[in-house]
C-alpha cells in the first residue's frame, strides 16, 4: 500500500504531541518577572522535548522519501514509535514541574530510550521490506548515531539518580548530535525527484 496515509497520520500525531506539550506550560500565578523565572525548568524541559519531536519528524520525513510502499509490519512499527513518542509530553511535564528530580528525569530518559528503540525497529522493518538492495540500508551506512543513542539514554537514566544535571546534559547531547544536518538520505534520493 502507498505510504501517504502513514506519513499523514504520523504528521498529525506529532503535531498533537507538540500541542499537548505546549498546553502543559501553565502561565505563572503572579505578574512579576520572578514568577516567570520560577518556571524555567518547565520551559527547558519543553524546549528539549520540542527539539526531540522535531528531530523525529524531520528524520521520519527523510526516511519515507525512500519508502514507496508500506506493509502491515511497517504500519505497526510506526504505531509502536508513535506510542512511545506520545509518552514524551507526560514525562516532559513531570520532569519540568518537579525541577528535574531524579525519578522524573530517569523516566524522561526512559521515554527517549523506548522511542529510540521503536525507531530502530521501524527502520529494520523498512529495510526488511525493501530487501537486499534496500536504499534505506545504503543511506544509513553504519548508523553510528542510531546505535549509540540508546546507550547514552541508558547512561542518563542511571546518572539521573546521582546527578540530574549530568543526565540532562547527556539527553541534550544526543539531541545536539541529531540536530546536525544528516545528508545520508539526500545522497540516495535521485536528484530532481519530487518531494514526498
Amino acid at each position: 500500500m502507498n505510504r501517504n496515509r502513514l506519513t499523514a497520520f504520523t504528521d498529525a500525531v506529532l503535531a498533537v504531541i507538540i500541542t499537548i506539550m505546549v498546553l502543559e506550560m501553565k502561565a505563572p500565578h503572579g505578574a512579576r518577572l520572578e514568577d516567570l523565572v520560577e518556571l524555567w525548568p518547565v520551559f527547558v524541559s519543553y524546549l528539549l522535548s520540542f527539539i526531540y519531536v522535531a528531530i523525529y519528524w524531520n528524520n521520519h520525513h527523510h526516511f519515507f522519501q525512500l519508502v514507496k510502499t508500506v506493509d502491515g509490519t511497517i504500519l505497526w512499527a510506526n504505531m509502536h514509535l508513535l506510542f512511545w513518542l506520545s509518552t514524551i509530553p507526560f514525562t516532559t511535564a513531570w520532569m519540568g514541574e518537579n525541577n528535574f528530580a531524579p525519578l522524573p528525569t530517569a523516566l524522561y530518559g526512559g521515554s527517549l530510550l523506548l522511542s529510540a528503540i521503536a525507531w530502530l525497529i521501524m527502520q529494520a522493518a523498512i529495510i526488511r521490506q525493501q530487501g537486499p538492495d534496500s536504499p534505506l540500508r545504503r543511506a544509513l551506512g553504519r548508523d553510528l548515531k542510531g546505535k549509540v543513542s540508546p546507550f547514552v539514554y541508558l547512561a542518563g537514566m542511571a546518572l539521573a539518580f546521582v546527578n540530574t544535571a549530568a543526565a540532562d546534559l547527556l539527553y541534550a547531547g544526543v539531541a545536539l548530535a541529531w540536530l546536525i544536518p544528516d545528508r545520508r538520505i539526500e545522497t540516495i534520493i535521485p536528484e530532481g525527484s519530487p518531494p514526498a
